[in-house]
């Protein structure tokens, strides 16, 4: 499997040349039908257009293609290169996401349990230093350390729906063909 931390550095300075920031990078699907999942977003909007993606997406396939080209492919093998925006229920990825969306619902699962839990859903309260602190439906607040994170991602809710309209939707239905 490809090492993230490197593909991590390989990407970022090309979406931060684009005036994207950098949400996930992340390979799935094994063996069989490897992925290299990025995920940007524009830091103003916190959104990402049809055009950033493909703009993003080429970027990145030259960089890739001319590593593999010099013998240093960063991944082995045939993958399918995912680029896309965070969506709406978007990861929490970076300890900045969690202040970003306090009182937003969310759902953290934990690397090891914490108070005899490993999965955490309720509103995002905030962030102090490292820590970030979400008030756990039916439960009680719980501050832990953003370390013990293994996974986060905003819960679809109505509140999330009305925080997040898209900026235009126009031509999000319009079918694009082209040839390759």
């Amino acid at each position: 499997m490809a090492d993230i931390a490197e593909l991590n550095r390989l990407i970022e300075p090309e979406a931060k040349a684009l005036g994207l920031a950098l949400v996930r990078v992340k390979m799935f699907g094994g063996k069989s039908d490897p992925t290299l999942q990025v995920m940007a977003e524009r830091p103003d909007t916190r959104q990402l257009t049809i055009d950033d993606c493909a703009t993003l997406s080429r970027r990145l396939s030259d960089v890739l293609d001319a590593l593999e080209a010099e013998g240093r492919d960063p991944i082995e093998g045939a993958y399918r290169l995912e680029v896309s925006s965070p969506g709406i229920d978007r990861p929490l990825t970076r300890l900045q996401d969690f202040a970003d969306w306090a009182g937003q619902e969310a759902r953290i699962t934990l690397a090891e349990p914490i108070e005899g839990r490993k999965q955490l859903t309720g509103d995002l309260v905030g962030v102090e230093g490292d820590q970030i602190t979400i008030d756990v439906r039916k439960f009680h607040a719980m501050t832990i350390p953003f370390a013990a994170v293994a996974d986060a991602k905003l819960t679809i809710t109505d509140k999330l729906l009305a925080a997040t309209q898209p900026l235009d939707a126009s031509g999000a239905d319009d079918i694009i063909e082209v040839e390759g």
